[in-house]
């Protein structure tokens, strides 16, 4: 009778076989959701139901691919009740109206896109065969992009092009025909056609880690002066909650120097880096002087200066960066 019952799949031997793929598929659902937390959830769910089903899976595709196709059709079906994750330069073009200070959006209004910690896919430091995740493909202004791609032409074309699976690998994933990917992936492409990657500086870089020393002092020191040696003539400021977003340095170092920058000590931040791009956990000073997590920063670094500052006004994403919620003095 023993006979006919499966033998119950290792656990350790699941671990291990499976572990060394989390962080990798962490970034795929990521890219696919727009979503750090949204997306720690999904490689969870993947696990979950790859452990369930691993008595049956035979070896009939590669371990990796296996994974990826579960984490590709939990997000798909994650994705299906939602609305896209976007930045405010998704819904508008700059503000260009009479001084104000920016309008915060409705929290019911609009899904924000969420940076991603560079410490979340960081691979172990004693681990030499674990895959480097490429920074390009975890840029803010591509997961931006790609939020605006109808979700199975999103998942083509990080795949094809992120993940270089075949196109007969990709079909398998998404359960569908070679000739479906093909097309697919020519309309994405299509539709992000406009969008130029920037070469941006690694957050190592040490022109990047000055950009962002600069960028840190001007608000620590309420100096928007400061801002003139660290953003570019063309750089742009958008930050959520705010549907108004800013273009070009004078109205940007207006627009903080007005409504943002406060009295020297009013903000603290602590570098960091997220989507493979310089960054800072923002703390602001509250009325009983206690700095308290306020959220944090993205900036593009480039060559020639910041090229675009994103503000996340999200008091809880200082802890998802690992600091604490409030600051000592």
């Amino acid at each position: 009778m023993t006979s006919h019952l499966r033998a119950a799949p290792n656990q350790d031997r699941f671990t291990a076989e499976t572990e060394r793929f989390r962080r990798e598929l962490l970034a795929h659902c990521y890219r696919l959701v727009g979503s750090a937390h949204d997306a720690e959830d999904l490689v969870q769910e993947t696990y979950l139901r790859a452990w369930r089903s691993y008595a049956g899976f035979e070896g009939r595709a590669s371990i990796r691919s296996w994974l990826y196709k579960i984490a590709t059709n939990v997000c798909l079906t994650a994705l299906e009740p939602r609305r896209i994750r976007v930045l405010p330069s998704g819904l508008a073009g700059p503000y260009d109206g009479p001084d104000r200070p920016p309008s915060p959006v409705a929290a019911s209004e609009v899904s924000w896109l969420e940076p991603l910690p560079d410490a979340w896919i960081a691979p172990q430091a004693d681990d030499p065969a674990a895959v480097v995740i490429a920074r390009e493909s975890l840029r803010l202004a591509l997961i931006a992009s790609l939020q605006h791609l109808p979700a199975r032409q999103r998942a083509i074309l990080i795949l094809r092009e992120v993940l270089a699976f075949s196109a007969a690998e990709t079909a398998e994933i998404l359960d569908t025909t070679t000739a479906a990917v093909k097309s697919g992936l020519q309309r994405a492409r299509a539709r992000l056609g406009e969008l130029e990657p920037e070469k941006l500086l690694e957050p190592t870089d040490q022109r990047a880690r000055a950009l962002l020393d600069g960028y840190i002092a001007a608000f620590e020191r309420s100096d928007a002066a400061l801002l003139e040696q660290v953003l570019r003539t063309d750089a742009t400021l958008e930050a959520t909650p705010f549907r108004d977003w800013q273009s070009g340095r004078t109205m940007c170092i207006h627009v903080l120097g007005a409504y943002v920058l406060g009295t020297p000590g009013d903000w603290r931040m602590i570098a960091t880096a997220a989507n493979g791009q310089p960054a800072a956990v923002v703390y602001h000073r509250d009325a009983d002087g206690v700095l308290r997590a306020d959220g944090a920063v993205v900036l593009a670094a480039t060559v020639t200066g910041v090229s675009r500052v994103i503000k996340f006004h999200d008091p809880a994403l200082v802890t998802t960066f690992g600091f604490p919620d409030v600051l000592e003095h």
